[in-house]
């Protein structure tokens, strides 16, 4: 193990980084007016069962108690922030990405938000 990786889980949040960017890019690519356009129960399969397969809610909520449970608040938190932000930039970026094979779509989801509807 890297001395590194002792400090915070970088594995875990590297693969969360890394799932967050491809369910935003895979999710804007394959909508009904994406580039790539797929059966809804095949887009949900992909992003839910595979990207969320892949991501590590469960073990990123683990190692965060586990540091808090070794006294350590300060790398706790750090962990939640750092993750979190970087995860939002990830889907953003992936989002940007798409949005260039697409030729402008911003949409990931394929259902209008409730709110938006109203």
């Amino acid at each position: 193990m890297l001395p590194i990786s002792r400090e915070l889980p970088w594995g875990t949040i590297v693969i969360n980084i890394a799932g967050s960017f491809a369910i935003s890019f895979f999710g804007a690519l394959t909508l009904e007016q994406g580039r790539f356009p797929i059966p809804e129960i095949w887009r949900l399969a992909f992003m839910v069962g595979v990207c969320g397969g892949f991501t590590t809610f469960s073990s990123f909520s683990l190692q965060t108690m586990d540091l808090l449970r070794a006294g350590q608040p300060g790398k706790a938190l750090f962990n939640i922030g750092f993750s979190v932000v970087l995860c939002l930039i990830a889907v953003w970026l992936g989002l940007l990405a798409a949005e260039r094979f697409n030729g402008g779509i911003e949409q990931v989801a394929q259902n209008v938000i409730e709110e938006e509807a109203s």
